[in-house]
């Protein structure tokens, strides 16, 4: 089992400790994840805000890739319509080049008013521009050829250097809602599983299997999926517990303002957003909300998150983990304890576990 390790570079520290000191320690956990035997690196896509300062995964990608040898380096994940298809194929290309073909993709569609406004994207044509711009890149990427679109109307261009090797099999969605679904199964992406039910949730349909099948043909199966979530383990059950259930909470109280979730009627006027308008928590619900979401961190001494591990794992038959370890403004300290009793304890069980399609053994090559 390919187990990786995910950051949302959440700094949510305050204004008192500097914003380049907290992305200098983060990508320095981002190194020291090789080390410490995991098997990738996850860097997601945010703008203007403290909830995730990783505003250009694939150039902070890039840097790790020029201190590391071995670790994947992978997406969660890229926000298509935010994206010029030309320029963002060839961000691919390069990184997978100097990577020596580590890069890993996942891929989405975008949620929060805030960023798009500032990105001065229209939120409203989002469905379309992930379609289109998935449409563009995903081709360009394996042929190194791009043109075409109705809304880029991009001129055919050979794409210089051109891509290393297939980018197949190393594919994810990390947003599969309304018209992305089809999106996604029609370029061959597997599922990124986000979010974890909390222990004695049922989780929610497999939707995108029926979307794969009518693309696809009857009986046809996606790739497995690939699974992430929120873990914190520690010698103590009950430390692990309260630590990692109030930086969970932290990381939910942040998403509520980077996403508009208590603005009520904020999706109301954008197309193909309406549904998000259930996901509304009024101001003086916040509290009681993100304390009650922070209970569904996985957490607990290294054998309790095996069991739990072991429990997400029959139900969804991961090919690969790649959990965040520490998250909500976490200190340093902590979260470097978290990160190191993982891979310790935690990391060797798993990666023994059987995996019925592997990342690693089926499309990735180590680095040289």
């Amino acid at each position: 089992m390919h187990v990786g390790f995910a950051t949302g570079f959440a700094h949510q520290r305050g204004r008192d400790y500097p914003d380049f000191q907290f992305i200098r320690e983060e990508l320095e956990n981002c190194v020291l994840a090789e080390e410490l035997g995991y098997d990738s690196v996850w860097i997601t896509e945010h703008h203007f805000s403290d909830y995730s300062m990783s505003n250009d995964p694939l150039q902070l990608l890039s840097y790790i890739a020029g201190r590391t040898k071995r670790v994947k380096l992978g997406t969660q994940v890229i926000i298509a319509p935010w994206r010029d298809p030309v320029r963002l194929a060839e961000a691919i290309i390069n990184l997978d080049i100097m990577s020596g073909g580590r890069a890993l993709l996942g891929f989405g569609g975008g949620l929060s008013p805030m960023e798009f406004e500032g990105l001065r994207i229209d939120q409203n044509q989002s469905r379309a521009l992930y379609t289109e711009v998935l449409d563009l890149v995903i081709p360009a990427i394996e042929t190194g050829v791009i043109e075409g679109g109705d809304i880029f109307k991009q001129p055919r261009r050979e794409l210089r250097p051109g891509p290393m090797k297939s980018f197949a099999g190393r594919k994810f969605c990390g947003s599969l809602s309304g018209t992305s679904m089809r999106s996604a199964a029609q370029h061959g992406f597997g599922n990124m599983v986000l979010m974890l039910p909390q222990r004695g949730q049922v989780p929610p349909p497999d939707l995108y299997t029926s979307v794969w099948q009518e693309v696809h043909g009857p009986g046809s199966l996606p790739p497995q999926p690939i699974v992430s979530g929120n873990y914190f383990v520690d010698e103590s059950a009950d430390r692990a517990l309260e630590i990692g259930s109030r930086y969970l909470a932290n990381t939910m109280r942040g998403a509520i303002h980077n996403y508009s979730l208590s603005v009520k009627g904020a999706f109301d006027n954008i197309k193909g957003y309406e549904s998000y308008d259930r996901m509304y928590v009024a101001p003086e619900n916040i509290d009681d909300y993100v304390a009650q979401f922070g209970q569904s961190v996985v957490a607990g001494t290294p054998q309790m998150v095996i069991e739990r591990m072991a429990e997400i794992k029959d139900i969804y038959q991961p090919q690969a983990f790649f959990p965040h370890v520490y998250f909500g403004g976490m200190p340093q300290d902590e979260a470097l304890r978290s990160m190191r009793m993982f891979a310790a304890e935690v990391m060797p069980e798993v990666r023994s576990w059987h995996a019925e399609v592997s990342i690693d053994d089926r499309f990735l090559e180590a680095a040289e």
